[in-house]
């Protein structure tokens, strides 16, 4: 199976160079999306079913098609990477941007000029000082080699790319909250609508992608949508970055069709559960989705296959929980995370996250009661989506409300022994 994301990727801590990707096909399909119409970049990236890989999975190429275009369109338009990636759990932006950042260049640059953008930002998370140093590098060789600037490889298209190193919060992965971050504001999500492809930054048209999303746009318009539907094994098109954490005996990151199940991921590249430790459940996408258990093993785990059984793909980062780790610890350590980065817009988010997370503190302290589990699902329905101004808290109550339904058992172990089983 082709590996187009990380064949190319060192491993000794230093990245490609310009002439390193050049010589391994680099900018070869800028060159080749410039002597397209905008609106066939677009298509072929549609045709290709590439979902975002930032977590949400909407179509890149869907996305795209929505940016106003024309004449009469109020400019200019930008286009932005979201590299921030602060998902609890989630770390695989971080080996494209430190290992290959002229790739996700030459995704963002043909983005942009498949939707006309005319400035470009890649915003990143402040943690990431290897990866501020080698896109900076390689954003001064792509102007130096004329990907970037006027008249690109030769066309009449022009583009301005800008490293923007983010003083960093969980809020700023939200695509509203990150334009207000650019704009110089305090990252708070906006109302929607308008959505950011009509009123997005400084209220212009405007492109919000992950960088894994368009770090695979430069292979797809290189070899074809056919090409990159058939490295899936489900119809999703494409292969997914999958890492795994946790008591496994070999955490990391890996390439694979996307539709690989979880059982392979967690046993042929994770090398399976630590000697001494069982497989209790799962985050399967970060800190921000639902626990999977031993009979959900066999799921492929694309988009659509993982949505069914009540969870998300989201990053398709596994946090894995192993039968001696308290499932109560594992979720009110990450609710006490979820309740710091809130932005505080709204008040079930602001209010409901550290009341959530008292509650689970009296658990494990052992002075919770049995009326504690019914005031947490309540909150669980408090802060569903639609209740709160972002996804923020809806995505908190997520692995709460999995592990309640899962390890209710270990729920009220903790009320009836007055303590943590696992202390």
């Amino acid at each position: 199976m082709e590996r187009p994301l990380t064949q190319h990727i060192k491993n000794d801590g230093t990245w490609l160079t310009l002439k390193e990707y050049e010589a391994a096909g680099g900018y070869r399909a800028l060159k080749k999306a410039l002597q397209l119409p905008p609106a066939a970049v677009t298509q072929i990236v549609k045709d290709a079913d590439l979902k975002g890989r930032g977590g949400a999975g909407f179509p890149a190429g869907k996305k795209w098609e929505m940016m106003p275009m024309g004449k009469e369109t109020p400019g200019p338009k930008y286009f932005i990477a979201n590299g921030d990636e602060m998902e609890p759990g989630s770390f695989k932006d971080r080996l494209l941007l430190e290992g290959n950042p002229h790739q996700l260049i030459e995704g963002l640059i043909i983005g942009s000029y498949a939707t006309q953008a005319r400035f470009s930002y890649i915003f990143l998370r402040w943690a990431y000082h290897l990866a501020a140093k080698a896109l900076t590098e390689c954003i001064r060789e792509a102007y130096e080699a004329g990907y970037l600037g006027a008249h690109i490889a030769g066309s009449d298209y022009q583009l301005d790319l800008s490293l923007h190193i983010s003083v960093g919060r969980y809020m700023c992965g939200e695509e509203t909250a990150l334009l207000n971050a650019l704009e110089g504001k305090r990252a708070n999500p906006r109302a929607k609508p308008p959505y950011p492809i009509v009123s997005g930054l400084f209220g212009k048209p405007t492109v919000v992608n992950n960088v894994e999303t368009l770090s695979n746009v430069p292979h797809i318009i290189a070899n074809g949508a056919d090409w990159f539907l058939h490295l899936s094994k489900t119809g999703e098109g494409g292969t997914k970055l999958y890492g795994a954490s946790g008591r496994v005996k070999r955490p990391g990151l890996w390439e694979l069709p996307l539709g690989t199940s979880l059982r392979e991921i967690l046993e042929e590249h994770a090398g399976g559960m630590q000697d001494g430790y069982q497989f209790k459940g799962v985050l399967p996408g970060g800190g921000s989705t639902d626990f999977l258990t031993p009979e959900h093993l066999d799921v492929p785990m694309d988009f659509a296959s993982v949505m069914k059984i009540g969870s998300r793909l989201g990053t398709g980062t596994l946090i894995v929980l192993d039968d001696k780790t308290c499932p109560v610890g594992m979720v009110r350590n990450l609710e006490h995370f979820f309740a710091q980065e809130s932005c505080g817009w709204c008040t079930p988010c602001r209010e409901g996250l550290p009341w959530t997370a008292k509650l689970l503190d009296a658990l494990e302290a052992g002075k919770g009661k049995m009326e504690d589990l019914d005031i947490l699902a309540f909150h669980v329905d408090y802060m569903a989506p639609g209740n709160t101004f972002c996804a923020l808290a809806p995505g908190a109550m997520e692995p709460l409300q999995s592990a309640l339904h899962h390890f209710k058992e270990d729920f009220e172990r903790h009320i009836h022994e007055h303590k943590c089983p696992w202390n």
